[in-house]
């Protein structure tokens, strides 16, 4: 029978560490230095080992059958216990392991809380609007950096950093957001241009993946209300479905811009102009960048070409890596410029803590610098770092067209060689017809190469009484209509017959034709006129009729017109667009479309 011997039962047995050891019959097994019994009664023969440093626990060879049931019976417990403490441990481990998940959880969801600074309410900064963001909790801990930091006048107004206006659905979920900021500029506003060029050359689907977020960064309320108002009246569709937002920044979110310091050179006016449009761009991206995958960064006096979303969102899922930081679409300064979502927390951040010493295009190659560029290699070296992070597409696909800056008095005539010309769509042939007109052409610019779909018209300034004239070879009707600036695939497209221009282009938009009115001249033969007077007609009656027999149906509204010809009057011998009054700027003709009823 083999016994358990344990130091704690016999505590006189001896000090010597052990292991478990385990003998035949008449056997002791002692992990002892030395050779001694357990017991006067006992004398079995020991075996010397070298000590474990462990309890003293024997096997030997019992001599009474009591203790051999005692001293099991006390095994067997103390396994049980082994196995129960062996139990409790992993209890306990699955405990803590669930009580570190929720730290891991707590932790990420504060830092969460942490990064969306610019969505908290004052309620969650701190119970005192006076104290400043440093001093919010007790002076020994430490604190992360906040806008508050860099904007501490944001603490003196709980609203400072909520939209004054915000108009739209709060679309998100999208793969590409568009940010426009828009500022007063003395002479001529773009914005509506720009969002006509942008919109008009998104197909359904894209419209459905995309959102535009327009920033008027103006504090003036009246002001900001004109210019929403005229945006819900010009683009109702878009904003109800989402694709068209308009904010404003609340007045208290600008600080005091008499206290910058001057530098570079620049006058107190112009840091003032740089200063805040850095403002601005943090304003609109910190806005956008829950909305969507992609932020492209566009300026309201620009024009797009044809696909230029699909373009843009390709390049971008195109690329071998990860690691780019800037995809550009434009060689001018902030226009067309794409981030990822994910990285506008890092730009924000780091153009807030410089907005007040240097412009926003200084600024972001600054990032690119810190974040490649070795101080001890060349220039080169640099370069070439950075073009892993800025990435260029070419051609462009915007074009700067304004030639008023934002800046109050200053002049710029910006254009990037890269966009190239306009594509000139040929879908569609016109009518054969006989083209005059009375406006002194620029060059080759010709009505004539209009008409044919092969350039533009271009012409001097017009004046009152000039005239742009179509006379068909063989009369023909016009008829149906559209909804308001249809696209030229639209027109194709469907039935009937309609008539579309659209004065200006990319690169000149604002050469225009206001106060122009477009006139029909009917068909004059005896058996039309039998004709339309057997059918009830009296359609000429609700038309203002010129003195040489043209009547007015539709006139120019932002440079383009489109409209409905009265099937009453039959077939038309021409079509003639008349110019009302004096116009302050040359013309273009960019789009002429006629297609006769089928």
């Amino acid at each position: 029978m083999l016994i358990p011997c344990v130091e704690a039962f016999l505590p006189q047995v001896c000090q010597y560490d052990f292991r478990v050891t385990l003998c035949n019959p008449g056997e002791f097994l002692c992990d002892r230095q030395e050779n001694r019994c357990l017991s006067h009664k006992w004398a079995p023969r020991c075996v010397c080992r070298s000590p474990l440093f462990c309890p003293l626990v024997t096997a030997c060879e019992s001599p009474t059958g009591d203790v051999v049931d005692t001293y099991q019976r006390e095994f067997l417990a103390l396994r049980d216990r082994l196995h129960a403490a062996e139990q409790e441990s992993l209890k306990r481990s699955k405990e803590l392991n669930l009580v570190l998940d929720e730290i891991k959880r707590a932790v990420s969801e504060r830092q969460a809380l942490r990064d969306r600074d610019s969505n908290r309410t004052w309620g969650r900064l701190t119970e005192d609007p006076q104290l400043k963001p440093w001093n919010v909790s007790h002076k020994h801990e430490l604190h992360l950096p906040t806008i508050f930091h860099h904007l501490p006048h944001l603490l003196a107004k709980e609203s400072s950093l909520l939209p004054a206006v915000r108009v739209g659905q709060g679309r998100t979920g999208v793969s590409v957001v568009m940010g426009i900021p828009s500022v007063r500029r003395e002479v001529h506003s773009y914005l509506t241009d720009t969002l006509h060029s942008l919109i008009s050359e998104l197909s359904p689907q894209e419209k459905e993946d995309s959102v535009i977020v327009v920033l008027i960064a103006e504090t003036d309320p009246q002001y900001t209300s004109v210019v929403t108002e005229n945006i819900k009246a010009l683009f109702p569709t878009e904003i109800h479905s989402g694709l068209l937002e308009v904010i404003s920044p609340s007045p208290h979110f600008y600080p005091d811009f008499s206290r910058l310091r001057e530098s570079f050179g620049d006058p107190k006016e112009r840091v003032r102009w740089r200063t805040k449009q850095n403002l601005d761009y943090c304003f609109l991206m910190m806005y956008a960048q829950s909305k969507g995958i992609y932020y492209v960064q566009l300026e309201d006096d620009i024009v797009a070409k044809p696909n230029y979303l699909s373009t843009m969102k390709n390049f971008a899922l195109q690329q071998p890596s990860e690691d780019w930081m800037i995809l550009e679409f434009s060689q001018l300064g902030f226009i067309g410029k794409m981030f990822k979502s994910l990285d506008l927390s890092l730009i924000v951040e780091f153009i807030l803590m410089f907005y007040r010493d240097k412009p926003i295009d200084w600024l972001l190659d600054h990032i690119l610098w810190v974040k490649v560029c070795n101080p001890e290699k060349d220039a080169k070296h640099c370069d070439r770092q950075k073009a892993n992070l800025r990435i260029r597409f070419k051609p462009s696909l915007f074009q700067h067209v304004g030639t008023h800056s934002s800046l109050a008095g200053k002049i710029q005539k910006l254009k990037d060689k890269d966009f190239g010309k306009q594509a000139l769509r040929k879908e569609h042939m016109n009518p054969p017809a006989e083209v005059s007109t009375s406006l002194k052409t620029y060059q080759h610019f010709t009505l004539e190469k209009a008409y044919l779909r092969e350039d533009f018209f271009w012409a001097f300034t017009p004046a009152a009484g000039d005239f742009i004239r179509f006379r068909f070879f063989q009369p023909l009707r016009l008829e149906r209509v559209l909804g308001q600036f249809p696209t030229l695939q639209q027109l194709i497209g469907l039935p009937g017959c309609r008539f579309f221009f659209r004065s200006g282009n990319i690169e000149h938009p604002e050469d225009k034709l206001f106060n122009t009115s477009v006139e029909v001249l009917p068909f004059d033969n005896p058996q039309s006129d039998k004709e339309a007077l057997q059918e009830g007609r009296s359609a000429t009656l609700r038309y203002p009729r010129s003195p040489d027999g043209y009547l007015q149906i539709g006139s120019f509204y932002k440079g383009v017109a489109e409209g409905e010809v009265d099937p009453a009057f039959g077939p038309l011998e021409a079509l003639r667009l008349s110019i009302q009054t004096d116009s302050p700027v040359w013309v273009i003709l960019s789009e002429i479309f006629l297609k006769k009823a089928d």
